[in-house]
């Protein structure tokens, strides 16, 4: 990875500008009034990809496994439960898991959703997906990953994975979302995250009913057990859904 010397600058034309630029401090009113115009064009762009998908379980994963690995196996078996309790399954709408789990629900007769992020290393979109949506900035992706789940299944992964877990935990703790259940998948690998979850309960920095949807298992059947019964019956996901009517006015 090449590291950026004193004085460099971003080209304008690179991926990663624009949030860059977000994040580089005050600019002229003009220029954050811009920003501003350019942030909520992600929102309404989002908004309306997801909008008419259906209830939603999301899956975070890494991205760098490949079909060989047992983690991408898993996460095809994880993708393939969601779509047969009714779930449309959404990722992050790249390789790796994210693949893996659209793959299992697509072949499963699921529907898929991708949310893209616009990197320097261009992240393609994997080929099992009936809708995809990309974002230039994180957090506006992150909104999208979180607003139409009801549940979130987190296979092993890396920086990003983690982020988008203690985003979906945090919101669950301060109740800005309601009581959505959160699946570890892979004891061996996320039993010292457990451990050190179990440490800041003991330290009164979070509380055990924090975690009381929190599930780590090895077992997609127990998986999908528990998403069955705290997300399925507790939303009446099992009662006709709602239905919201298209305008042709707005394109939908």
């Amino acid at each position: 990875m090449r590291t950026e010397e004193p004085g460099d600058t971003v080209p304008a034309e690179t991926p990663d500008a624009n949030e860059r630029l977000f994040l580089s401090g005050p600019r002229s009113r003009f220029k954050e009034f811009l920003s501003i115009l350019e942030i909520m064009g992600e929102f309404i762009r989002g908004f309306r990809t997801l909008h008419f998908v259906g209830p939603c379980v999301t899956v975070f994963g890494s991205a760098r496994f490949k079909e060989d690995h047992p983690y991408y196996k898993l996460g095809e078996k994880v993708g393939a439960g969601l779509a047969r309790l009714g779930f449309t399954v959404i990722t992050g709408g790249g390789p790796g898991e994210m693949e893996a789990a659209s793959r299992g629900a697509k072949e499963a007769g699921g529907y898929t959703v991708g949310c893209n992020i616009v990197l320097p290393e261009e992240q393609q979109l994997n080929p099992y997906l009936d809708r995809a949506v990309s974002f230039e900035h994180f957090f506006v992706r992150k909104v999208m990953l979180v607003k139409y789940s009801y549940a979130f299944v987190v296979l092993p992964g890396g920086l990003g994975t983690m982020d988008e877990l203690y985003e979906a935990l945090t919101l669950i703790q301060t109740q800005k979302i309601r009581n959505f259940p959160v699946v570890l998948m892979s004891s061996d690998f996320y039993r010292p995250l457990m451990g050190f979850l179990a440490k800041m309960v003991a330290a009164g920095t979070i509380s055990n009913t924090d975690l009381d949807l929190l599930l780590l298992t090895d077992s997609v059947e127990e998986a999908m057990d528990h998403i069955q019964k705290h997300a399925v019956r507790s939303f009446g996901l099992d009662k006709p859904p709602t239905k919201f009517r298209k305008l042709r006015l707005l394109g939908e």
